[in-house]
């Protein structure tokens, strides 16, 4: 198995037990970020029209030099191919999904729901939205939506979320069956506006440090922030693990906005200029939450765009340290143009650099196949990271004594860590592959753990208790109800893994994304790691 593919395998794990998502979140991880959003004329449902505005503002708007007259027969995804692999065309579904996960809200119901032996059962309510309202609750069973039966059905993803969600103010009625109880009841939910917060986890991971995990910047990340680091500032937090692992980006001016939380007044957090865009700076307020005490940003190879600025800020004027693997090496800026029928284009139209004039953008001349095996040429188990002087052009000088790099680093884009903590492999093989993507994982915590172990004592024991030897064998005789074939060996390879996941999944369904990255950090290396150095 491939290291990358081991990576992925390692995030299913973390997001398994959210398979329906479109009713939440929309789209969990958006790559681009832009400075805003401008309206294109009304346009009638028209190739070739559409065609012909897109080539207006790809002439006027973008990062490069092109020459559109080459472009003038193609298909518009093959003139966007002409271009970066960050410019897109939405359609109209793709681009309000995208609005809606970063404006942080949405219209609908506000659950979330796991497909478990056909019944659509529900792992996750947002607390004081339509569906916490109306009654629902961990745990309920979903028969029916309005007059479609869902139980036992096995419908595709589409039309059961796509069933949640409306306009606020209009009902949608739903059977459902409460956990213990043997006589179903219909209520009806009334839809509304749904708010969910960009910051998964915030909680004091000691008496003294402060954990923060973001899996995207939306429009109130730097706000949810500071209120999360306050929060945590009143238990004591004097030091803060920040972690941008998997997190692709999303927009620019929240990732000024969270760099801004860690900086004195008056510091460059980033510039961007384009072919179109002259030059411009973006500095810090001396207003943020966070200024002073010491700072750890957790970053790896999925860590994308906006990420990558408040990382690339916070190496380059030695605020804290960069613990992890290379980031992805996306150094691009887009906009986005709306179109009259609800599509829109995203389109580059600046560079970023951050305070040492570096682009950490990865070459993607060699084509998208190269772009995104270059990834893979990256995780090799013995690189070596050197220090931050590595990325500046020309070596700092402090008390006048040359500061020279650890190693010449290839410029392949990205930003390199500090301290670089190597992937994990071990155990995840061929067999716990095939566990994750059949969610078998997921299955037995919803159907055995969550009858061994009650909310009460996850929420009271979760920094100590561990499953148990007895736990695994329950595991492995699940595995054969389920008629799943065992390779023995790889099974007791994989045994750590196996229940390290599967107390996180247990902590998520009743704690939330905090329980999962309480129970998840604690066997984490690269969160050992920022411990060890921020001490």
């Amino acid at each position: 198995m491939k290291k990358n593919t081991r990576t992925n395998i390692l995030i299913a794990v973390s997001y398994s037990v959210i398979l329906i998502a479109g009713m939440f979140l929309g789209i969990k991880f958006i790559k681009d970020q832009g400075f805003g959003v401008k309206k294109s004329p009304q346009l009638a449902n028209n190739s070739e029209e559409k065609l012909n505005e897109i080539l207006h503002i790809i002439n006027g708007n973008y990062v490069d030099d092109i020459n559109t007259d080459s472009l003038q027969n193609l298909p518009i995804d093959s003139v966007l191919h002409q271009l970066d692999p960050h410019s897109v065309y939405l359609p109209p579904t793709d681009a309000q999904d995208m609005t809606d996960n970063l404006e942080g809200n949405f219209e609908g119901v506000g659950i979330e729901y796991y497909m478990l032996n056909d019944t659509m059962m529900v792992t996750g309510v947002v607390k004081d939205g339509p569906a916490y309202q109306a009654g629902i609750k961990l745990g309920d069973k979903i028969l029916s939506i309005d007059s479609t039966t869902v139980s036992g059905r096995n419908l595709p993803k589409d039309q059961l979320t796509g069933r949640f969600k409306g306009k606020a103010g209009t009902g949608v009625s739903v059977v459902l069956l409460h956990a213990g109880n043997a006589q179903s009841n219909r209520i009806m939910v009334t839809r509304g506006k749904v708010n969910i917060s960009s910051i998964d986890a915030a909680y004091m991971i000691n008496n003294e440090t402060g954990y923060v995990r973001i899996s995207k910047f939306g429009a109130n990340t730097d706000n949810d922030f500071s209120v999360a680091a306050n929060n945590l500032k009143a238990k004591g937090m004097k030091k803060l693990i920040l972690d941008l692992r998997d997190n692709g980006g999303g927009y620019f001016t929240a990732a000024t906005g969270l760099a801004d939380q860690f900086l004195p007044e008056n510091k460059l957090i980033v510039y961007t200029q384009g072919k179109h865009e002259p030059r411009t700076d973006y500095f810090s307020t001396g207003t943020g939450a966070f200024q002073n005490g010491k700072l750890a940003v957790l970053i790896n190879e999925n860590t994308a765009s906006a990420s990558e600025i408040v990382a690339g800020a916070i190496q380059d004027l030695g605020r804290g340290i960069i613990v992890g693997r290379r980031s992805f090496g996306k150094g691009l800026v887009q906009e986005q143009f709306a179109f009259g029928d609800g599509s829109a284009l995203n389109l580059t139209i600046a560079r970023y650099y951050t305070p040492s004039g570096r682009s950490i953008q990865k070459s993607y001349k060699k084509g998208y196949d190269a772009y995104k095996h270059e990834l893979d040429e990256r995780m090799t188990d013995g690189e070596l990271t050197g220090d931050r002087t590595s990325f500046q052009d020309s070596i700092e000088k402090t008390e006048g004594v040359n500061v020279q790099p650890i190693k010449k680093i290839k410029p392949i884009g990205g930003i390199q860590p500090d301290i670089f903590v190597k992937l994990d492999t071990t155990g995840y093989n061929k067999f716990y592959s095939n566990l994750v993507s059949k969610k078998i994982l997921s299955d037995y915590v919803f159907n055995v753990l969550t009858a061994k172990y009650s909310a009460t004592f996850v929420d009271q024991y979760i920094n100590i208790f561990t499953l148990n030897d007895n736990d695994f064998k329950d595991f492995i005789g699940f595995l054969q109800r389920k008629n799943i074939p065992i390779d023995r060996f790889q099974l007791y390879n994989s045994k750590t893994v196996i229940l390290n996941d599967l107390k996180a999944l247990l902590c998520r369904y009743y704690l939330g994304d905090v329980g999962y990255y309480k129970a998840a950090n604690q066997t984490d290396n690269a969160v050992r790691q920022a411990l060890l150095n921020l001490q």
